[in-house]
C-alpha cells in the first residue's frame, strides 16, 4: 500500500482532467540520465538547428556577416577600388584578402551561414506548416470545467433569455443562450463548436489562426528570397566598364573592364546592345560657404542602341539605374579623362587617347598612368596628376581646391625603359612599375615635372618628342576651362533574372509580418453553468496565445453584447423588431 506522500499532486487541466501522478524518487536515489548515442546526438543537433531561435540567430548573423562588404571595396562591384586599396594599404590588404573580405558575398564563411539559414528555415517551416494545417482541421477544444481560472472571467444572468425567447424552462433558455452565442461568435469570425458536459451546454470558439498563417508566410517568403537570390546569383552576372564622354561600350564579354559571371551563366545570353556616354553633368555646391564644392548631383546622359534598332536616349543617375535589354546600368563613379597626344621627334602621332585619372580626394585631385609601348626609341611611361582647380600649398606642393574645372593643370613624371607588358603577363592600366625604368623628370632627377594646361604642348626630355594636353573644347574662350577636359563614368552593368521574384517575396514578407503582429490568437468560451439550486448562469472567459492585452475587454464586450441582446424585448417600443 502506498503512502499519501508517495506521489506528487497530479496537475489539473483546464478541462478538469488530470495527468497521471508522478512517483517521487526515493531519497538518495541518483537521477539516471539516458545515453543519447550517435543517432540521439544527431537528432538533438537537428532539432537545435531547425528551431526558430536558431533561424533568427542565423538571420542576425547573416546581417552581421554582410557588414564587411560595405566597409571595404568588393571585387564584384568595385575592382578599381580593390586595386587602389591594395596600393594604399600594402600591409593590411593581403591580410583582409586572406579572410576573403574583398569577396564577402561569395566567401566560404558567408556561404556557410547562408546555407545553414536555408536548412534551418526549411526545418522550421515544414513541420509547422503540417501542424498548422492539422490545427485548422481540428475542432475547437472542449470547454474547460472551471472557467473561473481563465482571463476575463465574467458572469451574466440568464433572465433576459428566459423573457425574450419565451422559454418554457431554464433549460430551454440556457440552450437558446448558447445557440445565440454560437451564432454571434461565428459572425465575429470565430470557429465554434458546441459541447454538452454534465447537463451544462457550452460553446467553444477560437480565432486568430491567420496569425500563424502570416508567420508561416513570413518564413516561407524569407526562404523564397534566399532561393531567388541564390538562383539570381547563379544565372546572373555583374560587369564594370569605364566609358569616356563621346565613347561607346558594346555589351559583349570582351568589352568589359571586369566581369563576374554566376556559376551557371552562359555568355550567349548577353544582348549585344551599344551604350554611348554623350555627356556627364556634375553639379557642385556654390552658395553655402561651409559646403563649397560638395557634389549635389551627377547625371550621365547616354544613348542606347540595340542590334538593328534605333538609338534611344537615356539617363543614369546615382541610385537611379537605367533598365535596358534585361540589364540594370548603375552609375558607380566618375572623374576626369584628359586627352593626351604623344608625337615622336618627327612629329608623327604615336599615342593619343583619353586616359581616365582616378580621383584621390573630394576635390578630384586625380592620378593616372600613360603608357606608350610603341613608336619611340624606348617604351615610355608617365605618372600624371590632374588638378581641376590648381592651387599651391605653403609647402610648395600642388593640390586642387575645387572639384570643377576652373584652373586645370596636369603634371607628369616621365619614365623610360621596359613597361613589362611584352612578357604576356597582364598589368593594370592604372599602375606603373618603375623598377625596370629610368626616371627622366621629377623626384631626384633634378628635372622639373612636365606641367601643362589644356591646349599646351611641351617637349619630352632627351629629345624623345613632344606631348600635348588636348583641349576638349577648342572653341571656348581662352579663360574658359569648364569643358576643357573630358569626363568619364564608371558603370556597373548588372543582370539578375530573379529580381521580380525577390520583389514578390519581399511583399509577402511584409504582409506576413503584419499579420503575425496584429492578428490576436484567442479562444473564448460561453457556458450555461448550473448552480446548486438548479438555476443557470452564463459564464464567459477567454484564453490568449501570447500577449493579448485586449482579451479581457473583448470578453466583457462580448458578454455585454450577448446578454444585452437578450434583454432587448421585441415588444419594447424603444427597440422595434427589424
Amino acid at each position: 500500500m502506498s503512502r499519501p506522500d508517495d506521489h506528487i499532486d497530479a496537475p489539473v487541466r483546464d478541462d478538469g482532467s488530470t495527468d497521471a501522478a508522478t512517483p517521487r524518487p526515493a531519497p538518495g536515489d541518483a537521477v539516471a540520465q539516458p545515453k543519447l548515442g550517435l543517432v540521439g546526438w544527431l537528432r538533438f543537433a537537428w532539432r537545435q538547428l531547425t528551431s526558430m531561435r536558431t533561424a533568427l540567430l542565423l538571420l542576425l548573423l547573416l546581417a552581421i556577416a554582410a557588414v564587411p562588404g560595405s566597409l571595404v571595396p568588393q571585387r564584384s562591384s568595385d575592382p578599381n577600388g580593390v586595386t587602389q586599396y591594395f596600393a594604399d594599404n600594402p600591409g593590411l590588404a593581403p591580410v583582409l584578402d586572406g579572410f576573403q573580405l574583398f569577396d564577402v558575398y561569395t566567401s566560404a564563411w558567408f556561404s556557410a551561414v547562408y546555407l545553414l539559414l536555408f536548412v534551418s528555415l526549411i526545418g522550421c517551416v515544414i513541420p509547422r506548416t503540417k501542424h498548422h494545417f492539422d490545427a485548422l482541421r481540428a475542432r475547437p477544444p472542449r470547454t474547460p470545467v472551471r472557467l473561473q481560472r481563465l482571463a476575463g472571467y465574467t458572469e451574466r444572468s440568464l433572465t433576459g433569455f428566459e423573457t425574450a425567447q419565451g422559454a418554457s424552462s431554464t433549460t430551454d433558455a440556457a440552450d437558446a443562450a448558447i445557440a445565440a452565442a454560437a451564432t454571434q461568435l461565428k459572425q465575429a469570425g470565430y470557429r465554434v463548436e458546441r459541447y454538452e458536459l454534465r447537463g451544462e451546454a457550452s460553446v467553444s470558439a477560437e480565432r486568430g489562426y491567420l496569425r500563424e498563417t502570416g508567420n508561416l508566410v513570413f518564413h516561407t517568403a524569407l526562404l523564397g528570397v534566399l532561393v531567388a537570390v541564390g538562383i539570381g546569383g547563379g544565372f546572373g552576372f555583374s560587369g564594370q566598364r569605364v566609358v569616356v564622354e563621346g565613347q561607346s561600350f558594346v555589351n559583349t564579354l570582351a568589352a568589359y573592364d571586369s566581369f563576374n559571371p554566376g556559376r551557371f551563366f552562359d555568355d550567349t545570353r548577353l544582348d549585344p546592345y551599344r551604350l554611348s556616354l554623350e555627356e556627364l553633368d556634375a553639379v557642385y555646391e556654390t552658395q553655402n560657404q561651409e559646403a563649397i564644392g560638395q557634389p549635389i548631383d551627377f547625371t550621365a546622359r547616354v544613348t542606347v542602341q540595340a542590334q538593328g534598332g534605333e538609338p534611344a536616349e537615356g539617363v543614369v543617375k546615382v541610385n537611379e539605374p537605367l533598365r535596358v535589354h534585361g540589364t540594370d546600368v548603375y552609375l558607380l563613379g566618375n572623374g576626369y579623362a584628359p586627352t593626351i597626344t604623344v608625337r615622336d621627334p618627327d612629329g608623327n602621332v604615336v599615342f593619343t587617347d583619353s586616359v581616365p585619372f582616378l580621383p584621390q580626394d573630394a576635390n578630384l585631385t586625380s592620378i593616372g598612368v600613360v603608357k606608350v609601348p610603341d613608336g619611340l626609341a624606348d617604351q615610355l611611361g608617365m605618372v600624371g596628376f590632374l588638378y581641376p582647380t590648381q592651387t599651391t600649398l605653403p609647402s610648395g606642393a600642388y593640390t586642387s581646391s575645387y572639384p570643377d574645372l576652373v584652373y586645370p593643370v596636369l603634371t607628369l613624371n616621365v619614365y623610360q625603359g621596359d613597361l613589362g607588358i611584352d612578357g604576356g603577363t597582364p598589368t593594370s592600366v592604372y599602375t606603373l612599375d618603375p623598377s625596370t625604368m629610368e626616371q627622366l623628370t621629377g623626384g631626384s632627377t633634378g628635372v622639373d615635372s612636365l606641367e601643362l594646361m589644356p591646349g599646351d604642348t611641351v617637349d619630352l626630355p632627351n629629345g624623345l618628342g613632344s606631348i600635348t594636353f588636348e583641349n576638349a573644347d577648342p572653341d571656348a574662350a581662352d579663360d574658359d576651362f569648364s569643358h576643357s577636359v573630358s569626363r568619364f563614368a564608371s558603370f556597373d552593368i548588372h543582370n539578375d533574372p530573379s529580381q521580380g521574384w525577390v520583389l514578390v517575396f519581399a511583399v509577402l514578407i511584409v504582409g506576413g509580418l503584419l499579420l503575425s503582429l496584429f492578428v490576436p490568437r484567442r479562444r473564448m468560451w460561453v457556458k450555461a453553468a448550473r448552480r446548486p439550486d438548479g438555476t443557470f448562469v452564463l459564464e464567459y472567459a477567454g484564453l490568449a496565445r501570447g500577449e493579448d492585452p485586449g482579451l479581457e475587454d473583448a470578453v466583457a464586450a462580448f458578454a455585454d453584447k450577448h446578454a444585452g441582446k437578450a434583454d432587448e424585448s421585441p415588444d419594447d417600443p424603444a427597440n422595434p423588431p427589424t
